[in-house]
């Protein structure tokens, strides 16, 4: 009984994030095609393969953004551009989803100004896991799904590429990954996913002071580990002329979804032995073999 609870205890969480993966992964890819028709593309040109680089500029500021308000002590600001991003996103997703369901303009735009108002306020006065959790997953969603139909088969591959490569070089060699997540985690920012290890676990109360050895209370994983795969995911599916669907996805992003929880598998493994873990250079490697096999199976086009 002892270690079925033991085995319970360690490994709920980690299935309980690939749940969570797979929410993302589903929800963007209900959001692409309302995101699609309302115009919300983050680039005019999806083909082309400077829209990756212009992310990867993007995201090295942002970064650079981050350490320096760290740094100087100035975590306000990053709360406060945070919010506002999440608010924004929050807008857009709504927007996309009571697309679906109503015509009037009017109704849509003053619901999803609600709901983004609604949620921002309750993250800030009430940063508990599950609002984190909710806000993030919303959020991811509505990420993966804009960049997904923003970007077409080839930049994306070259995204996920650059993107793991500099996950690596960021955990492993500069280390400076670490040390934002660190710095960032004690504004308790929809940044990262939160699975509890116990019931009554708060992460308002969580500390994150722990002394050598001692165990974390919650299982982690930055929001940016759902989101990169699932561009790939959502462009597969918005860009490739697929013969082969099934309830409306195509083998190729069915093969990159299977891929993605293939690639976390892999990570697991290593993140079981306690240490930080860049999760790109796995996640994206599976998304993209998996993308492959996919392809291979309907017999098509890779891009």
């Amino acid at each position: 009984m002892s270690s079925e609870k033991g085995f319970l205890k360690t490994y709920a969480p980690i299935f309980a994030m690939a749940g969570i993966i797979l929410a993302v992964q589903f929800l963007s890819l209900l959001l692409a095609q309302p995101m699609n028709a309302e115009g919300m593309q983050a680039f005019e040109d999806p083909d082309s393969t400077a829209n990756s680089l212009y992310y990867i500029a993007i995201i090295l500021v942002f970064t650079f953004f981050l350490l320096i308000a760290l740094k100087k002590n100035m975590q306000w600001v990053i709360q406060l551009v945070i919010l506002l991003a999440v608010a924004s996103t929050v807008y857009y997703v709504f927007i996309a989803l009571l697309s679906l369901l109503t015509d009037s303009n009017t109704a849509i735009n003053a619901v999803s100004l609600f709901m983004a108002i609604v949620l921002t306020v309750l993250l800030y006065k009430f940063p508990e896991w599950y609002v984190i959790n909710t806000i993030g997953l919303i959020i991811g969603a509505g990420a993966s799904a804009i960049f997904g139909i923003s970007l077409s088969i080839i930049p994306v591959l070259v995204l996920l590429s650059l993107l793991a490569i500099y996950d690596a070089i960021s955990v492993y060699k500069t280390k400076h990954m670490i040390d934002l997540a660190e710095g960032v985690m004690d504004l308790r920012l929809p940044i990262l996913f939160i699975i509890p290890k116990k019931l009554n676990y708060s992460f308002i109360k969580d500390t994150f002071k722990k002394e050598d050895g001692e165990e974390r209370e919650a299982f982690f994983m930055g929001l940016g580990d759902a989101v990169m795969p699932t561009i790939l995911v959502v462009s597969a599916n918005i860009f490739l002329d697929s013969p082969l669907k099934y309830m409306g996805i195509s083998y190729p992003s069915i093969g990159a979804m299977i891929g993605t929880l293939i690639g976390y598998a892999a990570l697991m493994v290593f993140v079981m032995k306690g240490k930080p873990q860049a999760g790109l250079p796995f996640l994206n490697t599976g998304v993209i073999l998996g993308y492959v096999a996919g392809v291979l199976i309907t017999g098509g086009s890779f891009y």
